[in-house]
């Protein structure tokens, strides 16, 4: 009887573990912990932004996104070398600055009304970065 109820404890840890490992796994092609990019962008959409960032600044991705936490046993994640959706000072600053871009933008430029304001890019991290990753003071 005893025996019994250890393999039921035993069972329900690694039960409650899988159960827990799993609902953390996002499915493809959602994001998360997006703020100010549009919770329906497309893939392609995403990346096309972030592909612009990089060749603005000219910088790489883990200019503003970090490497994942430790997982379970200390392991990270062997998926990707950064985690794309934790928050950090610079992911932070770089929210302020997409933030201030689509203000510019749909105040000064918004003129077609079937791209939604969001994409807009008439000024964009290029006009005041000029190709570096913190902006040139005048």
């Amino acid at each position: 009887m005893i025996h019994c109820s250890r393999s039921v404890i035993i069972i329900s840890i690694l039960l409650l573990g899988i159960i827990t490992t799993a609902s953390n796994i996002a499915p493809q092609g959602k994001y998360k912990n997006l703020k100010v990019l549009p919770q329906d962008i497309t893939e392609f959409k995403m990346d096309s932004i972030m592909n612009a960032y990089n060749r603005a600044l000219k910088v790489s991705c883990d200019f503003c996104h970090i490497k994942p936490k430790k997982e379970l046993f200390g392991l990270a994640p062997a998926k990707d070398s950064l985690d794309y959706a934790l928050d950090n000072p610079m992911k932070e600053d770089a929210r302020r600055m997409i933030r201030l871009q689509m203000d510019i933008n749909k105040k000064y430029f918004y003129t077609d009304s079937s791209i939604r304001p969001e994409y807009l890019n008439v000024v964009g991290c290029n006009t005041c970065h000029r190709g570096n990753p913190y902006p040139a003071y005048e």
